[in-house]
């Protein structure tokens, strides 16, 4: 008697999400060169901060989106495997061809990008991040910053020799040791998690966190609104203490 093979049917489900973002020139830049994504049926969020001024740092971030968006466009309920190349290969990917663009249009050296990509599959997150836009998660009321920003005065706190405190007005915030487009070879973060009904997920420039500390991002993301009020609410506040930079802010609320 020949029995007929086993056959194991997995089922993914894609956490049921709730989002919305916006980007905010801000008070003091002539351009924005932040650039963002948000694809919530995929459980794809994305987010990049060109830098190099003349250089056309827009380019470079509007690279990081349009290639991770490419990366992404295939594939239903992917598995923890796959959506870890795939992050990987955004950001591989997109290095690569700013590079590529560099080579081709000399006037635009010194340009590239922080980025912040965060995937979503089967109740549980990938993100891959460089630089030092961020991503935070409000979990239980408790904010908490899930990335560690690639910038001298990070390391100079985590090595004891200036406070948080004294490092928002340093002169040397922004200096980045680590970004997109800049060297051959980029290290990417890479941070796994289960996310929770109720998971409130931030990505942001530092057009936001630079001005508005996490005590008071915190405030606004545990007020009763809709996620497009708090979205504007954030941003408004970055520009009522100057405004300086470019400011985007994602927020994805996880349902079920």
């Amino acid at each position: 008697m020949v029995l007929n093979p086993v056959r194991f049917l997995y089922i993914t489900s894609m956490p049921s999400l709730n989002s919305f973002g916006k980007s905010d020139i801000g008070l003091k830049r002539l351009n924005n060169e932040d650039a963002y994504a948000i694809q919530s049926k995929k459980g794809l969020f994305v987010l990049a901060d060109g830098m190099g001024g003349e250089a056309a740092g827009e380019v470079a971030s509007r690279i990081f989106i349009d290639t991770a968006l490419e990366v992404f466009s295939h594939g239903e309920s992917l598995s923890e495997h796959e959506v870890l190349e795939r992050v990987q290969e955004a950001f591989r990917l997109s290095n690569e061809r700013i590079l590529n663009h560099v080579e081709q249009n000399p006037q635009h050296h010194g340009m590239g990008c922080t980025a912040e990509l965060i995937a979503f599959y089967n109740q549980n997150f990938v993100l891959g991040h460089v630089g030092d836009s961020r991503i935070y998660l409000l979990r239980q009321k408790q904010l908490r910053q899930l990335t560690r920003d690639h910038s001298l005065i990070q390391n100079q706190i985590d090595q004891g020799l200036i406070t948080p405190e004294k490092a928002r007005g340093h002169s040397l915030k922004n200096v980045i040791l680590r970004a997109v487009g800049i060297e051959e070879t980029l290290a990417v973060d890479l941070i796994r998690g289960k996310s929770y009904p109720g998971d409130l997920f931030l990505l942001c420039s530092d057009g936001l966190t630079d001005l508005v500390d996490e005590a008071s991002i915190q405030e606004v993301l545990s007020i009763p609104l809709t996620l497009p009020q708090k979205v504007e609410r954030l941003i408004e506040r970055a520009k009522y203490q100057g405004g300086y930079d470019n400011i985007t802010v994602i927020l994805c609320e996880v349902i079920s």
